[in-house]
């Protein structure tokens, strides 16, 4: 198994979101998902970040020392090292180095099962390593495996710039057509008036617990980061009869790198077409509130910030102190609690839903023709029959309908009216 030191980096005039202990925790949660044996984490705290290494070169110099003593192959750093600064840091330490977002790809290429996926995951590598291209560089020449080499594209990062650019767009071409067949599913939905809920969170926020809880979905649950990296739909249907289509997407993180970002909206068009956000958070979780301001930011760029949200504070089964749940029920607004595990409170969470949705229902009472079964068979797929009665003159139907649906077979269905 690879070896690896870890170093958590802060700045004493920075502007820190996460402490240095919550930094270090997340490291090594990222290399643990890595399979990467972590030795020890050290913390380094410098005055500022430096253009040719990011910390001092005595620091770097006693960070070569310990992996020489310890036997280490790799270094990983909590930061986003530049080409220079990586590049430097090897020469100066004599081993292997790895910054923050290589790991996050490198879980990233673990994950990946889907086409899109695999796609995505080679174009966001290969747009990382484009920039980082200095001749032989050493960039290319210690990709021999381990973490933060491997994944879709391992084969062909030894290519010229022009031949990875060449990649990189023919990569985009094959997401864009990825996308087309999702607009064309996505058009067939809201043609049937289906309303699409997308669920987002910081990653193990029990997202995928929580929607296999409500569909029986069947996807894979695991503690470590990033389990879920395909998007997945299922439907549901609400209490109401309503049908709606609810997503599982890729966990966020703080300071999520632009490019993956990017990379990844295809995966995360979910999220930016859905009619509903409903945002997990880990309600047991200490940085709570950071986990929330994380995903904040990345929805932010997404454009999608003050899209209809319901946040269901997740995991209420590990929490002692009721005083801490009812703290976040009155700072986070339009919220749940919940236990996805224990399926605690879901009736709460559906009514809060189908209130979101209210205004696209509407309850009628209509006669149907005999010959009209199909009609009724429609009835109790898309909406909820409070009442049928069958009458020599047709059957009559009480049931709650979403409106779009209601008003195309009043117009076309042969249906009539009665209140």
């Amino acid at each position: 198994m690879e070896r690896a030191l870890l170093v958590t980096i802060g700045f004493k005039h920075g502007k820190e979101e996460f402490d240095m202990e919550d930094s270090a925790r997340e490291l090594e949660e990222l290399t643990a998902a890595c399979g990467v044996e972590a030795v020890d984490n050290i913390s380094c705290i410098c005055e500022q970040p430096t253009p040719n290494l990011l910390i001092g070169k005595g620091k770097a110099e006693e960070l070569g020392a310990i992996a020489q003593e310890e036997n280490i192959d790799t270094l990983i750093f909590n930061r986003e090292l530049s080409g220079t600064q990586q590049r430097n840091l090897e020469e100066v330490i004599g081993k292997k180095t790895v910054d923050r977002t290589q790991l996050i790809l490198d879980i990233f290429a673990r994950r990946a099962k889907s086409p899109e996926g695999k796609i995505q995951v080679e174009l966001a590598q290969l747009q990382y390593i484009m920039p980082r291209l200095i001749g032989k560089g050493i960039i290319l020449s210690r990709l021999g495996g381990g973490v933060g080499t491997r994944g879709p594209g391992e084969q062909k990062l030894e290519l010229d710039r022009r031949s990875i650019r060449k990649r990189i767009d023919r990569l985009k071409e094959d997401l864009t057509g990825l996308i087309r067949q999702r607009l064309v599913m996505r058009k067939k939905r809201k043609d049937n008036a289906v309303p699409l809920i997308a669920l987002v969170g910081y990653t193990s926020a029990g997202k995928s617990t929580l929607i296999n809880a409500l569909t029986n979905a069947g996807q894979t649950v695991s503690e470590s980061l990033f389990t879920t990296l395909d998007p997945l739909s299922k439907n549901l249907q609400l209490p109401n009869g309503e049908n709606v289509v609810i997503s599982d997407t890729v966990g966020f993180l703080r300071e999520l790198p632009h490019h993956l970002i990017e990379a990844f909206k295809a995966t995360l068009e979910e999220a930016v077409q859905a009619d509903l956000l409903l945002h997990v958070l880990d309600a047991s979780h200490p940085q709570v509130y950071e986990h929330n301001q994380a995903v904040l930011k990345v929805l932010e760029e997404l454009g999608i910030k003050h899209k209809p949200t319901i946040i269901a504070l997740n995991k209420i089964d590990l929490l002692d102190d009721r005083m801490w749940l009812e703290k976040l029920k009155e700072d986070f607004s339009n919220s749940v609690a919940i236990s996805a595990k224990l399926k605690t409170n879901f009736d709460l969470l559906l009514a809060k839903v189908e209130e979101s949705f209210s205004a696209r229902m509407l309850k009628l009472e209509v006669l149907v023709p005999h010959q009209r079964m199909d009609i009724i068979d429609l009835f109790y797929r898309q909406g909820k029959v409070s009442e049928i009665e069958y009458l020599q003159k047709g059957i009559r139907v009480k049931v709650n309908l979403p409106k779009i649906l209601s008003s195309k077979l009043l117009n076309n269905g042969g249906i009539k009216l009665i209140r």
